[in-house]
């Protein structure tokens, strides 16, 4: 990714945005806004086609500001995610939390919330939401086990329901009703996220399966290292399959309380990650040293119906 931007002088302070891509860094002068936008539309088509397929259906007035909010929380989890160094990440989200204090005082100089600024006035967003996220970041370098099912919920809470509630404010609703059935979809996201990437993220060091589910099912880590996928396993992973149904059953009627251009959105995201549980399920459980994906088929089938819903 090219830009002018990268040519600024940077006054990052930490050593460790030298792992990250050049663009990261954050510049000592603040780009115009017209290259702050550019900046964070071609983050946003640079890294996940799944990102690009679904701003297909977004209404052409909510695209950059989709943009600017991905963007966001692209670099927020890559800043946690791929530095390497647990006190370099932190030390980095801390800075980009100083850059977000600045995106709300007006004086900000990263591309992202340059352009951010713009869709924070507009939207009225509470900064909260953006500052949730950065928790979650922050607790990835901390916590890397979860003794129950609740202290899971508990880091959903921050990793993935704001991203839903920043989507219900770019759509106009603030309403608790409709954030509460948004926190069942993204907290389902994340949960088959992390039943699809179980050897994933033990490589990383990190195991999200609740440990009081390992104990229940008699599966110990050393089953997860091995990467053996025993019936025990398995038979633990069907019943956090079926959990995170319910969870996705929960939220969608969230479908039928947005305009049917957010709809078709939020249904398209929902199903995909119906998908992901249904992937994992075809290959019988057994996601250890084989990561289960959705084929090109599937996903042409789900980006059809969702075309089909726009039309009707």
């Amino acid at each position: 990714m090219t830009s002018t931007v990268s040519n600024l002088a940077t006054v990052s302070s930490s050593p460790g945005w030298s792992a990250l891509p050049r663009e990261y860094a954050i510049p000592e002068v603040a780009p115009p806004v017209k290259e702050a936008r550019e900046y964070c539309l071609r983050l946003a088509r640079s890294h996940y086609e799944n990102f690009s397929v679904a701003t297909w259906f977004l209404p052409a007035r909510l695209r950059q500001d989709f943009f600017n909010v991905y963007a966001y929380c692209r670099i927020s989890d890559d800043l946690g995610d791929e530095v390497g160094d647990t006190t370099a990440s932190l030390e980095l989200l801390d800075e980009w939390e100083t850059e977000l204090n600045a995106c709300y005082d007006g004086q900000p100089r990263h591309p992202v919330f340059v352009a951010l600024a713009e869709t924070v006035k507009v939207f009225e967003i509470p900064k909260q939401e953006f500052a949730d996220l950065l928790t979650a970041f922050r607790q990835d370098q901390k916590i890397t086990r979860f003794p129950t099912f609740r202290d899971l919920l508990g880091y959903c809470r921050y990793s993935a329901n704001p991203v839903g509630h920043l989507v219900l404010y770019l759509g106009g609703y603030r309403d608790h009703e409709r954030q509460q059935l948004s926190d069942y979809t993204c907290t389902a996201l994340q949960l088959a996220n992390f039943w699809q990437d179980v050897s994933v993220d033990y490589a990383k060091g990190r195991i999200y399966l609740p440990l009081e589910d390992l104990r229940r099912f008699g599966v110990g880590e050393e089953d997860i290292s091995a990467g053996q996928n025993s019936a025990a396993f398995r038979e633990m992973l069907r019943f956090e399959v079926a959990r995170t149904r319910e969870w996705f059953a929960q939220g969608l009627p969230l479908v039928g309380k947005v305009s049917r251009e957010l709809a078709v959105d939020i249904e398209l995201f929902s199903r995909g990650g119906l998908e992901v549980l249904n992937a994992i399920e075809r290959q019988g459980y057994a996601v250890l040293g084989n990561r289960p994906a959705i084929s090109k088929t599937r996903k042409l089938a789900l980006v059809a119906r969702a075309a089909l819903g726009k039309l009707l």
